[in-house]
Order: structure tokens, then sequence, then C-alpha cells
């Protein structure tokens, strides 16, 4: 039952506004970020707006992956005495080209997304002001229920009170197999610093308005959850809060909150993203097995990795929707827009063939999250090993076949000139 907004209570900002048109460069540009925006924000990776379009705009290839490995590789200098210890030296050399060839195509191929004008709004599935039924017990297309309250500005899903728990769900099922959803948020509230809770949850499930212990949202659920987690419950965590991470659950996995989700976790980041000044964002994309989270928490009208994680199956036909909850420490959980784009991209053959409705939620891991449940980083949830931990594996091997084609040529002309 939808409740007016409290007197006194400050609505957030609008967010705003509607495209203005497309012109011949650039087709696929979404609705810009505010109306009072002067000046264009600086791009976010690969040169591509915030607002501009969805990150389907931009090739993995053009995100920030660290320092180029060029000019890192180089070549010892030593004369060796022997044909012998030439032919090592030349063995090595030949073992470190190979070796650099195979960094180049080491770490997990980017996927092949697609650009701009591929990308769709899909309104069925999108919750954007101003919201038909603001004010009513009723909205088209999306159901709420519990605290939450729907305004003109924003729709709380908890206000800044103990024990509350509310949610919105899309009534429509989902059945893309590659969509991009991008997430207006705020939280914020009266409690200082670790005295607030306990947090924002995003859904991709099976199941939908079931209250539950998991930000007011059922337990052993079925699908995708993203956690914004804003209260550090496990007392002895090295982790930074607010934190977000990743689950997937195929109903048997249980959420704990004494430990923040650390067992079931895939992949986290800290976000400095409670009582900002300014607006909240997060990306969540879906596309050929791979998911990436991404925020925009500072102001700086650009996207920031936040999990990248492949082999990943998700099931079509399952709902989007937004929970939050609060114990003895609250804050307001607003959600402003949620925003799902659909993302036009080529599948194998094979995939036609595959009944997505019936996949089973799963993730394809180097190793369950529960090996490394002391890690209080998460990094290596971020996707298999990255660019640098594997440069340094190849050239500790490099080396080792090195030292070890050297021993074997100082000892076989020592043989030489014992036979002599």
């Amino acid at each position: 039952m939808a409740t007016a907004l409290p007197a006194g209570e400050e609505a957030a900002a609008p967010r705003g506004a509607v495209r203005a048109d497309y012109n011949s460069r650039h087709p696929s540009l979404s609705p810009p970020r505010t109306a009072r925006r002067e000046a264009p924000r600086p791009p976010p990776i690969g040169g591509t707006p915030r607002g501009g379009r969805a990150l389907g705009g931009v090739a993995l290839s053009d995100w920030p992956r660290g320092p180029p490995l060029s000019g890192r590789a180089g070549r010892g200098g030593r004369r060796k005495r022997s044909m012998a210890a030439a032919a090592g030296a030349g063995a090595g050399a030949r073992l470190w080209a190979a070796a650099v060839l195979l960094l180049a195509g080491a770490g997990p191929a980017p996927a092949e997304l697609t650009d701009g004008n591929s990308e769709h709004l899909k309104r069925e599935h999108s919750l954007m002001k101003p919201y038909q039924g603001a004010g009513s017990a009723a909205m088209p297309l999306w159901d709420f229920q519990g605290s939450t309250m729907v305004t003109s500005q924003y729709v709380r899903l908890t206000p800044d009170e103990r024990s509350r728990e509310g949610s919105i769900w899309n009534r429509v099922p989902c059945f893309l197999k590659d969509w991009e959803l991008h997430v207006h948020f705020k939280i914020h509230g009266a409690g200082k610093k670790n005295l607030h809770g306990d947090g924002l949850a995003l859904w991709y499930t099976q199941e939908r308005l079931v209250p539950g212990p998991v930000f007011g949202s059922k337990d052993n659920f079925h699908g995708l959850a993203i956690f914004l987690d804003t209260y550090p419950n496990d007392e002895a965590t090295e982790r930074v809060f607010p934190y977000i991470s990743a689950m997937v659950n195929n109903g048997s996995l249980t959420y704990d909150h004494s430990k923040d989700g650390r067992w079931t976790e895939l992949a986290g980041c800290t976000a400095d993203l409670r009582n900002q000044n300014h607006d909240t964002f997060l990306a969540i994309r879906y596309s050929r097995g791979r998911l990436t989270v991404m925020t925009d928490v500072e102001d700086k009208n650009e996207w920031k990795n936040c999990i990248d994680i492949a082999g990943v199956q998700l099931p079509t036909g399952y709902f989007f929707g937004a929970s939050a909850g609060t114990g003895d420490l609250s804050d307001n959980h607003d959600i402003i827009s949620m925003k799902l784009f659909q993302l036009m991209v080529e599948h194998p053959l094979e995939d036609e063939t595959v009944d997505w409705t019936k996949i089973e939620p799963s993730v394809s891991l180097l190793k369950s999250p529960k090996d490394n449940v002391d890690d209080p980083t998460g990094n290596f949830r971020s996707g298999p090993l990255t660019g640098w931990k594997v440069f340094l594996l190849l050239l500790c091997a490099l080396l080792g076949i090195i030292v070890c084609a050297v021993v074997g040529a100082v000892v076989f002309q020592k043989r030489q000139e014992r036979n002599k």
C-alpha cells in the first residue's frame, strides 16, 4: 500500500531529461544525465560519455588494464663462449618471443561487444520518471510491497526507520539473452559512520515479491543478486564499507549476514556511495556469459569497474527487482530509475538450439569463493588471472628455462673439453 510523501521530506533532485535528438554523428546517444550540465562531461572508458550509451559501446580492449607490456621484455647482452651456449641463448630468445606472443593472448578473451547503435531501451522493464500511479496502490508494469513509498521524485524502499523492509518488482519476465541495467539510486540517512544500515539489493531472479531476510527479499533464490551493503556485520572483516558484491544462486545457497555474504560472494569492491550530494549510479551488464558491474558514484560522469566475471550462466524469463531492509540501524534507500537496455550480440549457431528458460543459474570459477573466504579483497574473483599475474608467471618460467639452458650449455662445453 503506497503512502504519501512525509511532510518536510526533501525530494531527490530529478535526474532529468529527454534526449534532444538523434543526429547523424551520434545516432545512439541516450538521454543526457541532467539538464543543468553546461559542458560535455569527460568520457568514461574508450571515450564514450557515461550517459551517452550503455556499456556495450565500449570494447573491453579499450578498458584500462594497466601499463602495456611492450618495452618490458629485454634481451640479455652477454656473450657465450661456445656454440652450445650460443644455441642455448638462441633457444632462450625464441622461448621469450613465444612467451610474449602467449602473453598477448593470455587472460579472458574480450567479448564481442556491440556498438551504441544496437542498444535499445526496453520500457516494459524500465522504471523512470514520471512514475505512473505515484501516490496510489498500483503502478503499471511494477508491483511493490512492504514499506515502499512512491513519490513524484523517487521510489523509497525503506525510510530512515528501524526494522523496515520494502521492494519493487517488474511484472514482465525478461527474455533477453544479453542486457544491461542502469540504476540511479540514493542511500542516505542521519546515521554516522557504521551507525546505518542495512543496504540495498538489485535482483534478476525467478521469484518476485517474496519478502525475506536478504535485504528485504527471499533467501535461497534462483538467479542473480547485486548487494550494496552499507553495514559490516562481521567485526573481524578487513573490508571497507559500503561494499558491493555479486551472488549467483540456484536455490541451494544461503546468504550469511553474519559474514556479509562472504561465503557465497563471487566478486566485489568498495564504493563510497552513501550520503553523497550528487547522483549515484550502478550498471549491471550481462552478455555472452560475462557479468560486469560498474559504478559512477564520484560525480565524474564515468564508469568505474567493480566486478568482471566470465562463465556466468543466467536463464531468461526471470524478473528484475530491487529491495532494501533496515534492522537496529536504518537509512533511506531510494530508487530514482532503473533502465534496461537490450544488447544486440551475435551468438554461436549452437545457442539457437538451447532453451534459455531452462538453464540453471551457475558460475564457472577457477575455484570456489569459499576457498578465499579469508581474502579481504576478493580480487581473484574479478575473473581469471589478470595480465600482470600472467606476465609474472611467464617471466619466472622463462627465467627458469634460460638458467637451465645456460647451465646445460656450460656442462656440455666442459665435457667437450675433457674429451679432447
